[in-house]
């Protein structure tokens, strides 16, 4: 801060009191082999789950996740074929999906998630690159500035814990990965 601009009172006050320990940031395992994650975002309510992305980001890199790749589609319905694209490149280590799915056109939000977490899965199972889901569908949602701040919240909450599953998933494969071509497992 500029040294001019300090107010002199402030400055008393802040050499009576006490320093306030901070925590100091968790030291995460490193990863063997460079990672790279695509992080796949519907537009829907873009301003809600870009949320979820920018936590993502930020706790993807402290965990040493720092090749993170963004793509967007217009809904969460097409977001499993992205995945599957770029599952089939090899260029991903895992696939994050992001979307909110709330009432409304011709689909119940019901439908639409469920069948969005269900092709998901499948693009796993298929390719064995990791997919993540931060796709939600809440019970109720209404267009006020109220859930709007909840669900902000909410994404930004779901971006920090999708960042730890996938690192801790990918540590884990290469674990294994290595157990496998060491012939222990």
């Amino acid at each position: 801060m500029n040294q001019m601009l300090q107010d002199p009172q402030a400055e008393t006050s802040q050499t009576t009191r006490s320093p306030v320990p901070q925590d100091p940031a968790p030291d995460h395992p490193r990863f063997a082999k460079p990672q790279r994650v695509a992080f796949v975002q519907a537009c829907w309510h873009r301003d809600v789950v870009e949320e979820a992305r920018i936590a993502f980001v930020k706790e993807a890199e402290a965990r040493h996740l720092n090749h993170v790749d963004v793509f967007e589609v217009p809904g969460s319905f097409e977001i499993p074929l992205h995945a599957q694209i770029l599952a089939k490149t090899r260029r991903y280590t895992a696939i994050v999906a992001a979307g909110l799915v709330v009432d409304g056109g011709i689909y119940r939000h019901e439908f639409v998630a469920d069948t969005v977490i269900k092709a998901l899965m499948d693009v796993q199972l298929r390719t064995e690159v990791p997919v993540f889901s931060a796709v939600l569908t809440p019970q109720q949602f209404h267009e006020t500035e109220v859930h709007y701040d909840f669900f902000r919240r909410h994404f930004a909450i779901k971006g920090v814990e999708v960042a730890a599953a996938c690192a801790e998933t990918l540590l884990g494969l290469e674990r294994l990965r290595g157990q496998v071509a060491a012939g222990i497992v």
